[in-house]
């Protein structure tokens, strides 16, 4: 049976939520030398070793991994659509976009 919100994949989740907060606050750093941008930042990669720690617990890291990079490219692109306004271009990106969906449900399969 599939049980697909348990707790790795709800950290995983918060996990790729907290790298992106990180990569945005770092990369708005980056561009204005704001120390509180770096703090920010920084925090967000802490706040992913601790979810990434989680995770582990309950798992190993071959499924953490799969688990992140799936969650991670979906968690972005929503925020790339949501946020930046992007778009995709090409049917082919939307087919790729259910395709990872697809690959964390099997991951997902007991």
């Amino acid at each position: 049976m599939l049980s697909f919100f348990d707790n790795t994949f709800i950290n995983v989740i918060l996990l790729s939520i907290v790298e992106i907060y990180g990569d945005f606050t770092l990369e708005k750093y980056a561009r204005s030398n704001d120390i509180y941008d770096l703090i920010k930042g920084s925090a967000g990669y802490v706040a992913v070793v601790f979810f990434l720690v989680r995770s582990l617990q309950s798992t190993n890291i071959l499924y953490v991994n799969l688990m992140w990079d799936g969650v991670s490219a979906l968690v972005e692109t929503i925020a790339a659509m949501t946020i930046l306004g992007q778009k995709f271009e090409k049917v082919e990106h939307i087919i790729g976009a259910a395709l990872i969906i697809m690959g964390l449900v099997f991951i997902k399969m007991k």
